[in-house]
């Protein structure tokens, strides 16, 4: 066994990258869905719940382009390039910080 096959374990990092990425995404998805619908029910202003709906979209957006970025990660630790996932990191953090401002909005005004 060379140096080269001791550090490549034959594609395992992009397994559990996209693990990592679904998990994400279905914490979004579910984060947002059940928080909308918990500050509907509870006839909180409907902007907090616009920001949980929009978290939720962004969730789903990032568990649809799993596969793609996927197949792109492969190609790319296979080729020796490196990667942009500048666009799905976007819709991380634009989900996250709809979760927060939903949160704040659903915080500021419980009664």
């Amino acid at each position: 066994m060379n140096a080269e096959d001791e550090v490549w374990d034959r594609g395992l990092q992009s397994e559990r990258t996209r693990l990592a990425w679904v998990r994400t995404a279905v914490a979004l998805s579910t984060a947002g869905l059940g928080a909308a619908g918990l500050s509907l029910r509870h006839g909180l202003p409907e902007i907090g719940a616009a920001g949980f709906a929009l978290a939720a979209l962004c969730g789903g957006v990032l568990l649809i382009r799993t596969r793609l970025r996927f197949r792109r990660v492969q190609e790319a630790l296979h080729a020796g390039r490196p990667l942009d996932d500048d666009l799905d990191a976007r819709f991380a953090w634009l989900g996250t910080l709809c979760l927060v401002a939903g949160a704040f909005t659903f915080v500021l005004t419980l009664r």
